[in-house]
């Protein structure tokens, strides 16, 4: 085909239909826009479908469903308000559990008497209140020597004619009914109380007894840690009280709490000693209460953690008491459980309010069962219920705050000296170890050879 031919055609194609170029180019370009955007614009609705309606539409839902009322904030007060009043009321509590009542008003924070009788008054209002806690729980001992003495008196008579004449078989039946009497005495006592205790066996009970003051010092420091001592001895005999009452015993037989056989305030040297006095029937040491400062001062490993500090005086006890199988438990957690007081004031002249304490946790406890064929426990009758010896090492929590307004000075100025103490010996360790430290870094760490080690200089090139 000719060349200039074929551009002819074209000249007169692009001649005649010059007038349709313009919309087939539109038309080609509007063609290639089209496809991709329809295939775009049916993936995008697609897209819009799945995110945009169905799953934004179910978690719309969702939301609506798990919607809080426009009134939540007022259940959200409510819970905070209850948060705060709980703070507030541990915080009270607090305070009034070391708000209690006093044996005497004229002595604390410093005498108002210069006469000595103070403190003898002190400690027959001690033994007093003791005798009354006692009476409160219908307490009494087993048989005294005297009463079974009263009760055989008759039937020592007829033992001296039997062994006059040599009738075995009388004396035997004789030794037979003392058995008899002695068994009936004891139970006529374990009927008539509703738990055996002595108050000798009440640490501080015989300390007053005939109490001489050394120095006048002392004396009011005598005073007030036997002061603590009767709060804690208060405290455990109203859970006694609360468990017997709530069985509804009238009878050592039938009661929870069998014995209360001592409460006592060992140092840790004589801890075990004065368990082993309680165990043979004896009697309390009169240990008076001291503030735990240290870890000398614990009867054992405290479980808290606590020790006297700006904020709070600990003191460690030791209760022994005898108690039916059934009521082990229900006893340790009455004792640490809240108990009610009455308070006037520090100088009883106040309106009488009524408060509630909890000072009590236990850090230790050892049960053993009962030997009833044991001297120390063959006048005692504990009905039918196995019973076993519950011994608790126990500590109290004081709040300073709260009573140290009657804290004596004395009292203050010997717990200073005892922590000025404690930090010494503290600094003197310091002082020792920091010594052998550097006198094992001086031997190169050749400790115990005796012979020191040279150090010599470099030599100056």
């Amino acid at each position: 085909m000719d060349i200039s031919r074929f551009k002819d055609v074209i000249r007169s194609v692009f001649k005649n239909y010059s007038s349709l170029l313009v919309p087939a180019v539109i038309g080609l370009i509007a063609l290639l826009v089209f496809v991709p955007t329809q295939l775009m614009s049916s993936k995008l609705k697609k897209r819009i479908v799945n995110e945009s309606i169905t799953n934004r539409g179910k978690k719309i839902q969702r939301l609506r469903q798990g919607a809080h009322s426009r009134y939540q904030y007022r259940e959200e007060q409510k819970y905070q308000q209850a948060y705060e009043k709980d703070a507030n009321g541990i915080d009270l509590l607090t305070k009034q559990s070391t708000q209690r009542e006093l044996l005497s008003y004229e002595i604390f924070p410093e005498p108002k008497d210069v006469s000595a009788f103070i403190f003898e008054d002190f400690g027959k209002q001690y033994r007093k209140a003791v005798r009354g806690l006692l009476a409160r729980v219908n307490a009494r001992d087993c048989p005294t020597d005297a009463e079974l003495d009263r009760g055989l008196e008759g039937l020592a008579m007829s033992s001296r004619t039997a062994r006059l004449s040599g009738k075995g078989t009388l004396h035997s039946r004789l030794r037979e009914a003392r058995t008899t009497i002695v068994d009936v005495l004891c139970r006529e006592k374990a009927e008539s109380a509703s738990v055996y205790a002595n108050p000798s066996g009440l640490s501080g009970y015989r300390f007053w007894e005939e109490y001489e003051p050394t120095s006048w010092a002392d004396a009011i420091k005598d005073c007030w840690y036997w002061q603590l001592s009767y709060w804690i001895i208060e405290d455990i005999i109203d859970t006694i009280d609360t468990l017997n009452s709530n069985s509804g015993s009238n009878s050592v037989l039938t009661s929870p709490v069998k014995q209360l056989v001592s409460v006592s305030f060992p140092t840790s040297s004589t801890k075990l000693a004065a368990r082993v006095r309680a165990r043979s029937g004896g009697k309390a040491a009169d240990e008076k209460p001291k503030y735990v400062v240290s870890v000398k001062d614990v009867l054992t490993k405290p479980c808290t953690g606590r020790l006297s500090n700006k904020d709070i005086d600990v003191v460690h006890f030791n209760v022994i008491v005898v108690v039916s199988t059934r009521a082990i438990f229900p006893f340790m957690q009455q004792l640490c459980s809240a108990k009610q007081h009455k308070f006037r004031g520090w100088d009883s002249e106040a309106q009488e309010q009524l408060f509630r304490h909890n000072q009590i946790t236990i850090l230790e406890s050892k049960i053993e069962s009962i030997d009833q064929e044991d001297s120390a426990h063959e006048l005692y009758r504990y009905g039918e219920d196995a019973v076993v010896e519950l011994d608790l090492i126990c500590e109290y929590v004081f709040d300073k705050a709260s009573y140290d307004k009657v804290k004596p000075k004395t009292v203050k100025g010997s717990i200073k000296e005892s922590l000025k103490k404690l930090a010494d010996e503290k600094a003197k360790a310091e002082r020792m170890k920091m010594r052998k430290e550097r006198k094992k870094a001086i031997t190169g760490g050749k400790a115990g050879t005796g012979k020191k080690t040279r150090r010599t200089l470099p030599e100056i090139p």
